[in-house]
């Protein structure tokens, strides 16, 4: 194990509640897409992880130290400031805000789900199709994706004690007439994995007839933090978990390509701005005016820099942070590379629609092509080889929980 691996997972966090991890106050929280009223449900969302962090603090005090909390000492950790919190949308500098990402109103108390285990839900094959050998094979393939998942959860995660916030289900929507959980991974078909439990819920007819604002910013579809303690424990032991993911280098070119190779009104002037004021040299004043230019270079150093100027964002964080799969039991584990396979195999075992597939089309940037494994080691050529092994180390986890093969030969 390289010493760059015990740097980011010697504590393997699946228990962190986000502020070891400098998961900085420009993460979106909405969806896989950004958009320019981010900043409002940002501050929500750190407040909310600092309130999380402080109870669990308390229900789990380390050895040797006082059982009862003083309040002094409460005082002396969290302040109470932020006297512009309802401040319009508008009148909020996302920029600033990573100023002051400790400054904090604590407004209310998390809700701790303590559980033993979630229950595999994953649908048996039906006696018509134990016969087809597709489907077999299919079926053979997620027992073996899950049970790789659970083994690396058995090997590395430090604590057996399982305990489910609001936080870590955060980005699970929720489809209750197929009883469907569905964890939003960015850059691995979420925009029409959105779509496809939308016409499942009876909200449109095809996936050709949702846009891609009524996506993301349409607020249709449920999520899972959003309800109760009783209804969030009822649906991760019920309903049919699951997930898809995406080869971890070439998500990240894809997210670049996205967010920062074409006008983004979020991501140039919170990101962009902070990238190339810390690590171009000699940067221009209409470069650091707007953010835009960001290179591929600029953007691993920041990645890799444990003092991000700006936060961690959920389009190239890491999968086992944005969907807790050692706390959560998924019974499906779908992959890009084989996303329209995986896809329509996972509508058949729920019973969907006969009509219903899984959508073929490019949401955003129709014209650019995909992001291939060429392309995205073109981009990762323009790397040092120290560079290459440390964006492998910072992903390890996840190269290793979902089973993809090191990108580059020179890897250890």
């Amino acid at each position: 194990m390289s010493c760059v691996f015990t740097k980011y997972y010697c504590n393997f966090p699946f228990l962190s509640l986000g502020i070891k991890y400098n998961r900085g106050p420009q993460q979106p929280k909405k969806d896989c897409t950004s958009s320019n009223n981010q900043d409002v449900r940002i501050r929500k969302n750190s407040v909310e992880a600092l309130a999380m962090e402080s109870q669990r603090r308390s229900l789990y005090p380390p050895v040797n130290a006082p059982t009862k909390v003083q309040s002094t000492d409460r005082k002396q950790n969290i302040m109470f400031v932020m006297k512009d919190y309802q401040k319009k949308d508008s009148e909020i500098n996302p920029i600033g805000l990573h100023k002051r990402r400790r400054r904090f109103v604590i407004k209310k108390s998390p809700i701790l789900i303590a559980m033993n285990s979630s229950s595999l839900n994953l649908p048996m094959l039906k006696s018509e199709d134990r016969n087809n050998n597709n489907w077999k094979s299919l079926y053979q393939i997620q027992r073996e994706r899950k049970r790789i998942m659970r083994d690396t959860c058995s090997k590395y995660k430090s604590n057996n004690r399982r305990i489910i916030t609001p936080y870590h289900v955060s980005r699970i929507f929720v489809e209750d007439k197929y009883r469907i959980l569905y964890c939003e991974v960015p850059k691995a078909g979420c925009s029409n994995w959105k779509r496809v439990l939308m016409v499942l819920n009876g909200l449109a007819s095809s996936t050709k007839d949702i846009q891609h604002n009524t996506v993301h910013y349409g607020n249709y579809l449920k999520r899972l933090d959003g309800f109760d303690r009783k209804g969030i424990y009822h649906r991760l032991n019920t309903y049919t978990k699951m997930l898809f993911i995406r080869e971890p280098f070439e998500k990240l070119v894809s997210a670049f390509r996205d967010k920062f190779e074409h006008p983004n009104n979020y991501y140039h002037p919170v990101f962009g701005k902070a990238i190339i004021s810390r690590y171009r040299v000699n940067a221009s004043k209409e470069a650091l005016r707007t953010g835009s230019g960001v290179k591929f270079k600029e953007f691993i150093q920041y990645l890799l820099d444990v003092h991000r100027p700006v936060g961690m964002d959920i389009h190239w964080d890491h999968v086992n942070r944005l969907c807790s799969p050692c706390l959560i039991d998924y019974d499906f584990v779908g992959k890009f590379e084989s996303m329209e396979e995986d896809a329509n195999f996972f509508l058949h075992l729920i019973g969907a629609p006969q009509n219903l597939t899984f959508p073929r089309f490019k949401d955003r940037h129709s014209n650019e092509e995909r992001t291939t494994t060429k392309i995205t080691q073109s981009y990762f050529a323009q790397l040092s080889p120290a560079q290459r092994q440390h964006s492998y180390d910072f992903y390890y986890m996840d190269y290793l929980m979902f089973n993809y093969s090191k990108p580059f030969e020179d890897l250890y």
